[in-house]
């Protein structure tokens, strides 16, 4: 997929800003190096066995299929209805995509390990059966995969969806095409059960081609690509069929497919029904749904539910309880001040409505695993000081990575280890912490690094009102933001406060006394109008400044529900920073306008936003590493590069690790590209994202599914009288 500077990948909470769609469509969110390497490439500083198995296991309450009951509905939430069910299009999302793996096949699923594994129900085996003049591989499929109008699965349905997402026809409107553009031709093999594929140049994850597999009358045509799966998928071929896509409704109804020959869905039917994420929690309450992804506070809602018996608060004859009272009480029982209403009347119904959601929520329990997913601080390296590879060189050494991962990790009880590669997690195959290759928390080596890029402390500044990599004029959008932001200040112009620009003073602590410095942090804690953050022995007197200008940057965060995780990061972040010297400038900014806007269109310093991290790193990181180009319009073509800093040898070492079969080779091509990714610092890994779910209890084989690809035949409700033993893949 090649995207232009400015183009938005579809996205979860994370449009690239936090949260996720499909494996390979995801890389094109959430849901995110000029000059060459300056430092020896290091392998890694970790042990040998760090990336043997997840951080955090399943927590989805795996029982056996004979203890789940036979029937029943159930409803999970979604962020919205998708606007399309064809994945291979721009504006598919998370919906699109479960849609996608309940009704069609996939010729390869992903394992707890992220690992792609064979799909029983549709292949028998795949495998490279030559590699010379050509690779070509040989798919045997299950004799009994049929299409829901009869059909039988083959080559056919294969050789339609190679030619609508090869690339050769614009009149195909796809998102993506990688691993397709690579195919030169598929046929039948010795019978209709298998299909012959054969590639042009060698392709090391052929594996991600063909999941899911679109039936011929979807990809056969353009017509039929662009407009005939949006809103209904006629044949399918899974264990659900799409019964009706109701957006007044904002219901995706599935139903079980009568002519699936695999193990049979328990449930009747499954209700994707589009839930707004601040309204989660009461969703949950009111029956609206029976499972959702939530944020830390609704999580924590539940789980007080969970062990209150009683509230002691006396709603009955309280008529004259003040509403000083009644609000001190409304905070105790964790309810959200800023959504209070003015008023003792108006009070009380609200804390009464508030009690009766948590009686309900008591049905209701926690699932929480760690997402397939990284949260990263990206450095703009178009312009502006982080042009400069020793000021970003400079911004990683400040960061102390480790109380970052703390500070949104520990609360939850999930491990709070930081993320050391750009291109696998943690129980991946290709895990290797690569950050020794920038190295760690320093700040006194941060402010030579300054210092050798010629930011002097306490220098002439012309003109303070405007800093080097702040200039929002310059970057035409300063009047959008403060017209957009309204209430939402927290200082200095709307929806911006300034860390670092009113310092006084220093203490003669010892920056590398790191933990305690950094390791606490209420979530969504702002600094107060006019609060200086601290500095460490040694910050400079005054603030940076070079050619006359102040070394500020321009910190760009999302300012809607959900985000408070984001933006208690984006303060820690801009606390670290100013202990070197570095300003920032933070900007709260709509989500709808903030990757679009902002972080698509380089109208950014520093932003924070996640990518998925994928069973194939060869394809799908290397669009987010590659080294921007100019275009034949003139136009900078970043592909997903939204840092805009890259290097010739990092994409060589993706090529050759696309090129290769040989899947240890593959490991260490794509390490070493991951050490230069650190090395040149356009972006920061910093903590894998915590994946919360609020389920009714009784729900089982669903939840927090981590790396694996859900089994929806297996979902549904605990069989009366059956037992559910500990899960052993529980982390």
């Amino acid at each position: 997929m090649r995207l232009r500077s400015g183009a938005r990948p579809a996205t979860t909470a994370r449009r690239p800003n936090d949260g996720g769609t499909s494996r390979r469509y995801r890389r094109s969110l959430a849901f995110l190096a000029a000059g060459t390497l300056a430092v020896p490439l290091l392998a890694g500083c970790g042990s040998d066995d760090e990336g043997s198995k997840p951080l955090a296991g399943q927590d989805i309450v795996p029982v056996a299929r004979n203890a789940v009951a036979e029937g029943g509905t159930l409803k999970m939430a979604v962020d919205a209805v998708p606007e399309t069910l064809n994945t291979f299009q721009a504006d598919a999302d998370a919906g699109t995509t479960r849609v996608a793996q309940a009704v069609l096949p996939s010729m390869f699923t992903i394992d707890a390990t992220g690992k792609p594994v064979r799909n029983p129900d549709y292949l028998e085996s795949a495998k490279v059966i030559e590699t010379e003049p050509r690779q070509v591989v040989l798919y045997k499929l299950n004799q009994q995969a049929v299409w829901s109008d009869g059909r039988e699965i083959g080559a056919a349905d294969f050789a339609a969806q190679w030619r609508a997402l090869s690339g050769k026809d614009s009149a195909y409107w796809t998102a993506r095409n990688a691993g397709y553009d690579r195919i030169a031709q598929i046929e039948r093999g010795a019978n209709d059960l298998e299909v012959r594929v054969t590639f042009e140049r060698p392709y090391a994850d052929w594996k991600s081609l063909f999941s899911p597999l679109y039936p011929k009358d979807v990809m056969g045509t353009p017509d039929a690509f662009n407009d005939g799966a949006r809103r209904k998928l006629t044949v399918t071929a899974g264990p659900f069929r799409v019964d009706r896509v109701d957006t007044a409704k904002k219901d995706v109804v599935l139903t079980r497919n009568p002519r699936w020959w695999g193990r049979p869905a328990k449930l009747d039917e499954i209700d994707l029904h589009a839930v707004d994420r601040a309204k989660r929690a009461s969703a949950l309450a009111d029956g609206t749904v029976d499972v959702a992804d939530i944020d830390a506070a609704e999580a924590e809602r539940i789980t007080i539910a969970g062990r209150e018996k009683g509230t002691g608060l006396p709603l009955q004859g309280a008529g004259k309880t003040s509403a000083k009272k009644l609000r001190s009480w409304a905070l105790t029982l964790g309810m959200d001040e800023e959504k209070l209403p003015e008023g003792p009347k108006k009070l009380r119904r609200s804390i009464a409505k508030w009690l009766e959601q948590q009686h309900e929520l008591r049905d209701f329990a926690v699932r929480k695993s760690l997402e397939p997913a990284y949260t990263q601080l990206a450095l703009n390296g178009s312009e502006g000081p982080l042009a400069d590879e020793r000021v970003r060189r400079a911004v990683a050494r400040a960061l102390d990575r480790q109380a970052l991962a703390k500070l949104v990790l520990t609360p939850l009880g999930l491990p709070a280890v930081p993320v050391g590669s750009h291109v696998a997690l943690s129980g991946q195959a290709a895990y290797t912490d690569g950050s020794g290759a920038i190295g760690g928390l320093d700040t006194h080596e941060a402010q030579a690094l300054l210092a050798d890029a010629g930011w002097v402390a306490g220098g002439p500044v012309k003109n303070p009102g405007k800093a080097a990599g702040a200039e929002d004029e310059k970057k035409g959008d300063k009047k959008k933001d403060d017209s957009e932001q309204g209430d939402e200040s927290d200082g200095g112009h709307d929806g911006q406060y300034i860390v670092g620009e009113d310092d006084k003073g220093t203490d003669d602590r010892d920056t590398r006394d790191h933990q305690k410095d950094h390791a606490h942090g209420a979530p969504g804690a702002y600094a107060p109008k006019g609060t200086a953050a601290p500095r460490g022995a040694g910050a400079p007197a005054g603030p940076l400044a070079k050619d006359g200008k102040a070394l500020s940057l321009r910190f760009v965060v999302p300012s809607g529900p959900g985000s408070e995780t984001l933006q208690s990061v984006a303060d820690q972040i801009s606390k670290m920073l100013d202990r070197v010297g570095i300003a920032t400038e933070i900007h709260k900014v709509p989500d709808d306008s903030y990757f679009k806007d902002h972080v698509a269109s380089g109208q950014y310093d520093l932003a924070l936003y996640s990518w998925p991290s994928s069973a194939f790193p060869a394809t799908d990181a290397r669009p987010i590493y590659a080294k921007p180009v100019v275009a034949a319009d003139g136009s900078l073509n970043v592909e997903q590069n939204y840092t805009r800093v890259g290097t010739d040898q990092v994409d060589q070492l993706f090529d050759q690790a696309l090129g290769t079969l040989d899947e240890d080779e593959a490991d260490g091509l794509l390490r070493k590209a991951d050490s230069r990714i650190w090395a040149s610092a356009g972006s920061l890994p910093l903590y894998q994202r915590p994946q919360i779910v609020g389920a009714r209890k009784g729900l089982v084989n669903v939840g927090a599914f981590g790396f694996q690809t859900p089994v929806y035949q297996d979902m549904g409700f605990l069989k009366k009288g059956a037992k559910v033993s500990p899960s052993p893949t529980k982390g």
